[in-house]
């Protein structure tokens, strides 16, 4: 997704499956700890429903509107860790298991073999 806009902005836009379907309006924005860059958004899936958690990555905007490409009923059976809290590193890593996305993978190592940076944060060794 892109990375440049403005977290504030994807609040209350309508969200499509990969087909097409109305999954709801976006409720709020989760933003990464480390980077400050948008991870998550919490979707409104029905008036009297729960909000779903869904990958701001690989989704994308069209036409004004949150498109996420996944199922809704997969989307719909997300874990439900509730609203307007922090998520914390276990309830992010099992969103990524059940939409089935890769921890980002470690840097290639530097060519010249030198190995003075440091780890990307949540990688394990």
């Amino acid at each position: 997704m892109q990375t440049d806009i403005d977290p504030r902005s994807l609040i209350g836009r309508k969200a499509f499956d990969r087909d097409g379907n109305k999954i709801g309006t976006v409720d709020e924005v989760y933003l990464d700890d480390a980077t400050g860059v948008p991870e998550w958004a919490a979707v409104r899936t029905g008036l009297f429903s729960r909000d779903a958690f869904v990958p701001l990555e690989p989704s994308e905007i069209v036409d004004n509107a949150l498109h996420v490409p996944f199922e809704r009923s997969l989307i719909k059976d997300a874990p439900d860790f509730g609203v307007g809290r922090h998520l914390s590193p276990e309830q992010e890593l099992q969103l990524y298991h059940h939409y089935g996305l890769d921890l980002a993978a470690p840097p290639p190592a530097p060519a010249s073999g030198d190995r003075s940076f440091g780890r990307v944060a949540g990688q394990e060794d």
